[in-house]
């Protein structure tokens, strides 16, 4: 789980620092931060384009999700985390049924070697 979190996490880095250059609203932002994470994962997951599809939708509603809660609760802390780790849980049940087996296999590999936390040494 933290290692999603992880992910999610630099990909949301990654991508508002893209939008604080380009300054635009909301719905751009959610459009441009889903394109970024979506072609990472179907690189490493090796996508169909049935399937970037399906995955792309599935990230801007995320990211749309996301901005949605920190605005809604950004004086709750711990409501706000409790809600985002929710959203988190059921982003990765539907990433995992877009994905077949063997992207699922590929995607986790290549995610543990990107995070701090991978085991491998």
């Amino acid at each position: 789980m933290k290692k999603v979190l992880l992910l999610a996490g630099l990909a949301i880095a990654l991508v508002s620092a893209a939008h604080a250059k380009s300054g635009g609203d909301a719905s751009a932002t959610a459009q441009a931060r889903a394109t970024a994470l979506t072609r990472i994962q179907a690189e490493k997951a090796r996508l169909d384009e049935g399937q970037y599809l399906k995955v792309k939708q599935l990230n801007i509603r995320m990211f749309s999700e996301m901005e949605d809660l920190k605005t809604r609760f950004a004086a709750d802390l711990a409501i706000l985390d409790e809600r985002l780790a929710v959203a988190q849980v059921r982003y990765e049940m539907e990433l995992t049924s877009i994905m077949r087996p063997a992207q699922l296999a590929m995607f986790q590999k290549s995610r543990n070697t990107m995070t701090a936390l991978s085991t491998s040494r």
